[in-house]
């Protein structure tokens, strides 16, 4: 077993998609003047005072006032991968940085793709450009139960998406199509994630279930889940991490369709979870708000989320260290509704962590899973950890 650090168990929350202001190269993907959590605060008064006393607003200069004490550590981090995606912000919190971006189709999937996967399923299929899937689904949804074809949509993100009504296509069913086209989706066309959209209801009122599934590519190397669950240690997997890291490295997986249940699932990591990492995704911030252009929601998202913060707190114990952080963007007051290009909070807290240590801007996220890695007497493949820092 190797050597114990300072803390037994780590506990990373990632907030999906709260970026904290442009990166420099930010204009290269179209995202000059993005700030997804400088525009949500300043939308109106966000009360976030758990955030706030970790140290937020400590990283720069933001719509609320930095306290003078920050009862954590703080800083950001860049991200060094090609890409603004899921999949590459986390992977690279676990060592991987992606030097290739995953492809996009901003005119939908060419024929190369689709006939293939037309042929095979027996059916010809709706939609194949990018969209909103609330705004795709009413547009196609009386269609696709009348004649049972499938709806493919993209968005600006490297995404296979499938979305089927779950009383004329079984859930079983549209999860095989789905496994379909991960299988054909190779070479120039691996697309970092094909994503099962169930939904429910009438034309009109239409509703997308909670039964969503992702397929993601395997990781091309050793990630630092991988790692830990070699030598022994726990990976408790809440949310969509497990299907992020292509459900390699987890010792116990933890299934949740919204930020609460998350929640709930970490409290229950918590309470069964031993020596080792739990590792959770907030997707609610992403698919809700930030795709959808909602400020208000994700404002209100933030105040739920540090409302329950506490909870977290006070269920750690005295010798575990909590990290909040975010694997990319996605500007709710940005014209697009793509991911954007920013640097990502990063926010340290324990009660054998210290205080107020100002992290500065990390070069990579990789950051975050090198001090994890250095914890448990381990090392990936990259980052710098700051574990002394705050030791």
């Amino acid at each position: 077993m190797p050597e114990q650090g300072p803390f037994n168990r780590v506990v990373i929350i990632v907030l999906d998609s709260a970026g904290i202001g442009e990166m420099p190269d930010a204009a290269d993907y179209g995202d000059a003047g993005a700030d997804t959590l400088g525009h949500t605060l300043g939308s109106r008064e966000v009360r976030i005072p758990n955030l706030r006393d970790m140290g937020l607003a400590n990283i720069r200069r933001l719509p609320i006032e930095p306290v003078e004490n920050p009862a954590g550590a703080f800083g950001r981090a860049a991200l060094r991968s090609r890409g603004k995606d899921t999949t590459t912000g986390h992977w690279e919190m676990g060592g991987i940085i992606t030097s290739n971006p995953f492809p996009t189709y901003p005119d939908g999937f060419p024929p190369r793709v689709i006939e293939p996967f037309e042929r095979e399923i027996g059916r010809r299929v709706l939609g194949n450009h990018p969209a909103s899937g609330t705004e795709i689904i009413k547009e196609l949804g009386e269609e696709h139960m009348r004649t049972g074809r499938p709806i493919v949509y993209t968005s600006a993100d490297s995404v296979f998406q499938i979305a089927a009504h779950e009383q004329v296509v079984p859930l079983e069913e549209l999860y095989g199509w789905c496994e379909i086209a991960r299988r054909r989706l190779t070479g120039q066309d691996t697309v970092g994630r094909v994503i099962a959209r169930p939904f429910t209801g009438e034309p009109g009122s239409f509703r997308r279930t909670e039964a969503r599934k992702d397929y993601a590519i395997d990781p091309p190397e050793q990630t630092l889940l991988d790692l830990m669950k070699s030598e022994g240690l726990a990976v408790s997997a809440v949310g969509k991490i497990g299907s992020i890291f292509c459900h390699r490295g987890t010792t116990q997986e933890l299934q949740a369709g919204n930020n609460d249940a998350a929640l709930d699932q970490t409290l229950r990591a918590l309470k069964e979870t031993g020596r080792g990492l739990i590792f959770t995704n907030l997707v609610d911030f992403d698919m809700l708000y930030g795709h959808r252009n909602d400020v208000e929601g994700y404002a209100r998202a933030l105040e739920r989320f540090d409302a329950r913060l506490p909870e977290i707190q006070e269920a750690m114990r005295d010798d575990d260290l909590l990290l909040i952080s975010a694997d990319h963007g996605c500007d709710p007051a940005d014209e697009s509704t793509d991911h954007t290009r920013e640097y990502v909070p990063v926010l340290a807290w324990g009660r054998r962590a210290r205080p107020g240590v100002d992290l500065g801007t990390r070069s990579s996220l990789a950051d975050i899973g090198q001090t994890v890695a250095e914890n448990f007497g381990l090392e990936i493949q990259a980052g710098r950890s700051f574990l002394k820092d705050i030791s």
